[in-house]
């Protein structure tokens, strides 16, 4: 079963980032667009906010969003899966949280004109 990647394709980094990786992943991610989605708001019991505010996906029923939700990407894409083995690494997993924490609060603010 296909992990259900929730991201938001109107922010320009996000859509930069997430394009890329729908170029060298197979068929195990699903690519879901939260922008206008009711849906993804149903599949992830997340508000449109919570959405906006940091990456998520669906692995094995699970609502996973943030940092964690970066590294199960990676493991997923072979050119990527040594990230994933880096980051899950307890000290650096840390670092990359607070990195990914700072950065996503900015283009939260940038994009929060999205919000209904």
């Amino acid at each position: 079963m296909a992990i259900k990647v929730f991201f938001n394709d109107s922010c320009n980094v996000c859509r930069l980032e997430i394009n890329h990786y729908k170029k060298i992943a197979d068929s195990n991610l699903e690519w879901i667009d939260i922008t206008n989605n009711d849906e993804a708001l149903k599949l992830t019991s997340k508000s449109q906010a919570e959405l906006l505010r940091r990456l998520h996906v669906i692995e094995d029923g699970k609502v996973i969003g943030g940092a964690k939700a970066f590294i199960i990407i990676w493991s997923k894409i072979p050119k990527y899966n040594f990230l994933a083995k880096i980051f899950s690494f307890k000290p650096l997993y840390i670092l990359f949280h607070y990195g990914y924490e700072i950065v996503a609060y900015f283009l939260f603010l940038k994009n929060k004109n999205q919000l209904k």
